[in-house]
Protein backbone atom coordinates (compact mmCIF):
# COMPACT_ATOMS: atom_id res chain seq x y z
CA UNK A 1 0.00 0.00 0.00
CA UNK A 2 1.29 3.44 -0.89
CA UNK A 3 1.70 5.89 1.98
CA UNK A 4 2.75 9.54 1.89
CA UNK A 5 4.21 11.44 4.81
CA UNK A 6 2.43 14.76 5.25
CA UNK A 7 3.35 17.90 7.20
CA UNK A 8 3.12 17.37 10.94
CA UNK A 9 3.87 13.65 10.64
CA UNK A 10 0.35 12.81 9.40
CA UNK A 11 0.25 9.85 7.04
CA UNK A 12 -2.30 9.50 4.25
CA UNK A 13 -3.09 6.11 2.80
CA UNK A 14 -3.30 6.07 -0.98
CA UNK A 15 -4.48 3.56 -3.54
CA UNK A 16 -2.79 0.20 -3.39
CA UNK A 17 -3.39 -0.30 -7.10
CA UNK A 18 -1.77 1.05 -10.25
CA UNK A 19 -4.76 2.19 -12.28
CA UNK A 20 -2.73 2.16 -15.47
CA UNK A 21 -2.39 -1.60 -15.03
CA UNK A 22 -5.97 -2.02 -13.89
CA UNK A 23 -7.61 -0.23 -16.83
CA UNK A 24 -7.77 -2.62 -19.75
CA UNK A 25 -7.00 -5.75 -17.74
CA UNK A 26 -9.66 -5.68 -15.00
CA UNK A 27 -13.37 -5.19 -14.78
CA UNK A 28 -14.31 -2.26 -12.52
CA UNK A 29 -17.31 -2.36 -10.20
CA UNK A 30 -18.32 0.84 -8.40
CA UNK A 31 -20.90 0.47 -5.64
CA UNK A 32 -22.40 3.63 -4.20
CA UNK A 33 -24.21 3.04 -0.91
CA UNK A 34 -26.23 6.20 -1.32
CA UNK A 35 -26.53 8.24 1.91
CA UNK A 36 -24.42 5.84 4.03
CA UNK A 37 -23.00 7.49 7.15
CA UNK A 38 -19.42 6.75 8.18
CA UNK A 39 -20.26 6.15 11.84
CA UNK A 40 -23.01 3.67 10.97
CA UNK A 41 -20.76 1.82 8.49
CA UNK A 42 -17.98 1.54 11.09
CA UNK A 43 -20.43 0.43 13.77
CA UNK A 44 -21.75 -2.40 11.61
CA UNK A 45 -18.22 -3.31 10.59
CA UNK A 46 -17.20 -3.60 14.25
CA UNK A 47 -20.27 -5.59 15.28
CA UNK A 48 -20.08 -8.00 12.34
CA UNK A 49 -23.30 -6.70 10.84
CA UNK A 50 -21.75 -6.47 7.36
CA UNK A 51 -19.89 -9.77 6.98
CA UNK A 52 -19.61 -9.58 3.19
CA UNK A 53 -18.01 -6.14 3.11
CA UNK A 54 -15.89 -7.06 6.14
CA UNK A 55 -14.35 -9.96 4.23
CA UNK A 56 -13.08 -7.74 1.44
CA UNK A 57 -10.33 -5.16 1.51
CA UNK A 58 -9.22 -3.05 4.43
CA UNK A 59 -11.64 -1.60 6.97
CA UNK A 60 -13.73 1.37 5.89
CA UNK A 61 -11.65 4.52 5.52
CA UNK A 62 -12.91 7.82 6.91
CA UNK A 63 -13.30 10.24 4.02
CA UNK A 64 -14.96 13.51 3.09
CA UNK A 65 -17.61 13.54 0.38
CA UNK A 66 -17.22 16.08 -2.46
CA UNK A 67 -20.88 17.14 -2.07
CA UNK A 68 -23.66 17.14 0.51
CA UNK A 69 -26.29 15.40 -1.60
CA UNK A 70 -26.41 13.05 -4.54
CA UNK A 71 -26.21 15.44 -7.47
CA UNK A 72 -23.13 17.55 -6.64
CA UNK A 73 -21.33 14.60 -5.12
CA UNK A 74 -21.78 12.42 -8.20
CA UNK A 75 -20.88 15.25 -10.56
CA UNK A 76 -17.56 15.43 -8.73
CA UNK A 77 -17.07 11.67 -8.34
CA UNK A 78 -17.56 10.93 -12.03
CA UNK A 79 -15.10 13.76 -12.79
CA UNK A 80 -12.48 11.90 -10.74
CA UNK A 81 -12.99 13.61 -7.37
CA UNK A 82 -13.79 10.58 -5.26
CA UNK A 83 -14.27 11.12 -1.52
CA UNK A 84 -10.97 12.43 -0.15
CA UNK A 85 -9.09 11.35 2.99
CA UNK A 86 -10.46 13.05 6.09
CA UNK A 87 -6.99 13.71 7.46
CA UNK A 88 -5.46 17.11 6.56
CA UNK A 89 -3.46 16.75 3.37
CA UNK A 90 -2.19 18.66 0.37
CA UNK A 91 -4.09 18.30 -2.89
CA UNK A 92 -0.87 17.52 -4.74
CA UNK A 93 -0.24 14.60 -2.35
CA UNK A 94 -3.65 13.04 -2.87
CA UNK A 95 -3.70 9.56 -4.40
CA UNK A 96 -6.16 9.67 -7.30
CA UNK A 97 -7.61 6.58 -8.93
CA UNK A 98 -8.77 8.62 -11.93
CA UNK A 99 -6.94 11.89 -12.57
CA UNK A 100 -8.73 14.71 -14.46
CA UNK A 101 -5.85 16.44 -16.21
CA UNK A 102 -7.97 19.40 -17.32
CA UNK A 103 -9.46 20.23 -13.92
CA UNK A 104 -6.77 22.62 -12.73
CA UNK A 105 -5.17 20.03 -10.45
CA UNK A 106 -2.05 19.79 -12.60
CA UNK A 107 -1.28 18.04 -15.84
CA UNK A 108 1.15 15.44 -14.51
CA UNK A 109 -0.84 12.55 -13.02
CA UNK A 110 0.43 11.10 -9.74
CA UNK A 111 2.02 7.67 -9.93
CA UNK A 112 -0.61 4.96 -10.11
CA UNK A 113 -3.42 7.29 -11.25
CA UNK A 114 -5.24 6.88 -14.55
CA UNK A 115 -5.29 10.21 -16.41
CA UNK A 116 -8.21 11.25 -18.59
CA UNK A 117 -9.19 14.29 -20.63
CA UNK A 118 -12.88 13.52 -21.08
CA UNK A 119 -15.53 15.19 -18.93
CA UNK A 120 -15.80 12.05 -16.77
CA UNK A 121 -13.79 8.92 -16.15
CA UNK A 122 -16.91 6.97 -17.17
CA UNK A 123 -16.59 8.33 -20.71
CA UNK A 124 -12.83 7.78 -20.59
CA UNK A 125 -13.33 4.10 -19.78
CA UNK A 126 -15.85 3.86 -22.60
CA UNK A 127 -13.31 5.33 -24.99
CA UNK A 128 -10.75 2.83 -23.69
CA UNK A 129 -12.98 -0.04 -24.83
CA UNK A 130 -15.05 -0.74 -21.73
CA UNK A 131 -18.72 -1.53 -21.74
CA UNK A 132 -20.01 1.05 -19.27
CA UNK A 133 -23.26 0.32 -17.46
CA UNK A 134 -25.30 2.18 -14.84
CA UNK A 135 -28.02 0.61 -12.72
CA UNK A 136 -29.69 3.53 -11.00
CA UNK A 137 -31.39 3.85 -7.67
CA UNK A 138 -32.30 7.31 -6.40
CA UNK A 139 -34.22 9.79 -8.53
CA UNK A 140 -31.13 11.41 -10.05
CA UNK A 141 -30.68 8.17 -12.04
CA UNK A 142 -34.34 7.57 -12.88
CA UNK A 143 -34.27 8.99 -16.46
CA UNK A 144 -37.86 10.16 -15.89
CA UNK A 145 -36.94 13.79 -16.53
CA UNK A 146 -33.98 15.78 -17.94
CA UNK A 147 -32.28 16.02 -14.54
CA UNK A 148 -32.60 12.27 -14.04
CA UNK A 149 -30.91 11.64 -17.38
CA UNK A 150 -27.70 13.63 -16.76
CA UNK A 151 -25.71 10.88 -15.04
CA UNK A 152 -27.13 7.92 -16.99
CA UNK A 153 -26.12 9.70 -20.22
CA UNK A 154 -22.45 9.21 -19.32
CA UNK A 155 -22.81 5.45 -19.75
CA UNK A 156 -23.19 3.33 -22.87
CA UNK A 157 -25.94 1.38 -21.10
CA UNK A 158 -28.13 2.77 -18.31
CA UNK A 159 -31.13 1.31 -16.54
CA UNK A 160 -33.68 2.30 -13.93
CA UNK A 161 -36.94 0.70 -12.86
CA UNK A 162 -39.38 1.76 -10.12
CA UNK A 163 -38.37 -1.33 -8.16
CA UNK A 164 -34.83 0.07 -7.89
CA UNK A 165 -36.01 3.25 -6.17
CA UNK A 166 -36.05 4.52 -2.60
CA UNK A 167 -39.62 3.44 -1.83
CA UNK A 168 -39.00 -0.23 -2.65
CA UNK A 169 -38.00 -2.31 0.38
CA UNK A 170 -36.33 -4.97 -1.78
CA UNK A 171 -34.52 -2.57 -4.12
CA UNK A 172 -30.98 -3.93 -3.69
CA UNK A 173 -31.87 -7.52 -4.52
CA UNK A 174 -33.81 -6.30 -7.56
CA UNK A 175 -30.88 -4.17 -8.74
CA UNK A 176 -28.42 -7.01 -8.30
CA UNK A 177 -30.74 -9.54 -9.94
CA UNK A 178 -31.06 -7.21 -12.92
CA UNK A 179 -27.27 -6.75 -13.02
CA UNK A 180 -26.73 -10.52 -13.07
CA UNK A 181 -29.03 -10.86 -16.08
CA UNK A 182 -27.06 -8.19 -17.95
CA UNK A 183 -23.71 -9.73 -17.01
CA UNK A 184 -24.70 -12.99 -18.66
CA UNK A 185 -24.87 -11.17 -22.01
CA UNK A 186 -21.42 -9.59 -21.81
CA UNK A 187 -18.55 -11.86 -22.89
CA UNK A 188 -16.00 -12.44 -20.13
CA UNK A 189 -13.21 -11.17 -22.38
CA UNK A 190 -15.01 -7.84 -22.81
CA UNK A 191 -14.01 -5.40 -20.08
CA UNK A 192 -16.85 -3.89 -18.07
CA UNK A 193 -17.36 -0.90 -15.80
CA UNK A 194 -20.55 -1.36 -13.80
CA UNK A 195 -21.88 1.33 -11.49
CA UNK A 196 -24.75 0.58 -9.09
CA UNK A 197 -26.44 3.27 -7.02
CA UNK A 198 -28.02 1.47 -4.06
CA UNK A 199 -31.05 3.43 -2.88
CA UNK A 200 -31.99 1.28 0.13
CA UNK A 201 -30.11 3.32 2.75
CA UNK A 202 -31.57 6.60 1.49
CA UNK A 203 -34.79 7.68 3.18
CA UNK A 204 -37.23 6.12 3.77
CA UNK A 205 -35.47 3.26 5.54
CA UNK A 206 -37.68 2.79 8.62
CA UNK A 207 -39.28 -0.24 6.92
CA UNK A 208 -36.11 -2.26 7.60
CA UNK A 209 -37.01 -2.33 11.31
CA UNK A 210 -40.41 -3.91 12.04
CA UNK A 211 -42.77 -1.45 13.66
CA UNK A 212 -40.59 1.61 13.13
CA UNK A 213 -42.28 4.57 11.47
CA UNK A 214 -39.48 7.17 11.44
CA UNK A 215 -36.00 6.82 9.97
CA UNK A 216 -33.10 6.89 12.42
CA UNK A 217 -29.62 5.44 12.84
CA UNK A 218 -31.08 2.05 13.80
CA UNK A 219 -33.03 1.73 10.56
CA UNK A 220 -30.10 3.21 8.61
CA UNK A 221 -27.92 0.39 9.97
CA UNK A 222 -30.58 -2.21 9.21
CA UNK A 223 -30.72 -0.97 5.61
CA UNK A 224 -26.94 -1.36 5.31
CA UNK A 225 -27.13 -4.90 6.65
CA UNK A 226 -29.80 -5.66 4.07
CA UNK A 227 -27.65 -4.39 1.19
CA UNK A 228 -24.64 -6.31 2.47
CA UNK A 229 -26.68 -9.52 2.50
CA UNK A 230 -27.41 -9.05 -1.22
CA UNK A 231 -23.79 -8.68 -2.34
CA UNK A 232 -22.50 -12.30 -2.51
CA UNK A 233 -24.19 -13.17 -5.81
CA UNK A 234 -22.83 -10.00 -7.42
CA UNK A 235 -19.28 -10.58 -6.23
CA UNK A 236 -19.39 -14.22 -7.30
CA UNK A 237 -20.55 -13.24 -10.79
CA UNK A 238 -17.57 -10.91 -11.21
CA UNK A 239 -15.18 -13.53 -9.83
CA UNK A 240 -16.35 -15.84 -12.60
CA UNK A 241 -15.66 -13.14 -15.22
CA UNK A 242 -12.28 -11.56 -14.47
CA UNK A 243 -10.11 -9.88 -11.89
CA UNK A 244 -12.20 -6.92 -10.74
CA UNK A 245 -11.43 -3.67 -8.97
CA UNK A 246 -14.30 -2.88 -6.59
CA UNK A 247 -14.76 0.72 -5.44
CA UNK A 248 -17.20 0.93 -2.53
CA UNK A 249 -18.21 4.35 -1.29
CA UNK A 250 -20.92 6.66 -0.06
CA UNK A 251 -21.75 9.91 -1.81
CA UNK A 252 -22.89 11.65 1.41
CA UNK A 253 -24.31 10.91 4.82
CA UNK A 254 -27.43 12.24 6.50
CA UNK A 255 -28.61 13.66 9.82
CA UNK A 256 -31.17 12.21 12.22
CA UNK A 257 -31.63 15.16 14.54
CA UNK A 258 -27.98 15.96 15.27
CA UNK A 259 -27.75 19.66 16.24
CA UNK A 260 -31.37 19.99 15.13
CA UNK A 261 -30.67 18.94 11.53
CA UNK A 262 -32.61 16.36 9.55
CA UNK A 263 -31.40 14.50 6.45
CA UNK A 264 -28.89 16.05 4.01
CA UNK A 265 -28.28 18.95 1.57
CA UNK A 266 -26.68 20.63 4.58
CA UNK A 267 -23.12 21.24 5.79
CA UNK A 268 -22.88 18.93 8.80
CA UNK A 269 -20.20 16.46 9.82
CA UNK A 270 -22.66 13.55 9.65
CA UNK A 271 -23.38 14.50 6.03
CA UNK A 272 -19.90 15.12 4.66
CA UNK A 273 -18.10 12.27 6.50
CA UNK A 274 -18.43 9.04 4.54
CA UNK A 275 -16.94 5.53 4.31
CA UNK A 276 -14.75 4.41 1.42
CA UNK A 277 -12.73 1.34 0.42
CA UNK A 278 -11.48 -0.37 -2.71
CA UNK A 279 -10.25 -3.92 -3.22
CA UNK A 280 -9.61 -6.57 -5.85
CA UNK A 281 -11.82 -9.56 -6.50
CA UNK A 282 -9.67 -12.26 -8.08
CA UNK A 283 -11.01 -14.42 -10.88
CA UNK A 284 -11.89 -17.84 -9.47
Amino acid sequence: MLIDELPGGIQMTGPDVDMNRIVGSHDILMLCFDTLRYDVAKGEEASGGTPVLNRHGCPWEKRHAPGNFTYPSHAAIFAGFLPSPAEPHLLRNRKWLFFPVQAGTGRIPPAGSYPFTEASFVEALGNAGYETMCIGGVNFFSKRNPLGRVFPSLFKHSYWLPGFGCMEQHSAEKQIGFALEKLERIPADRRLFLYINFSAIHYPNAHYVPGKVKDDKESHAAALRYVDSCLPALFQAFERRADTLVIALSDHGTCYGEDGYEYHCIAHEAVYTVPYKHFILKKS
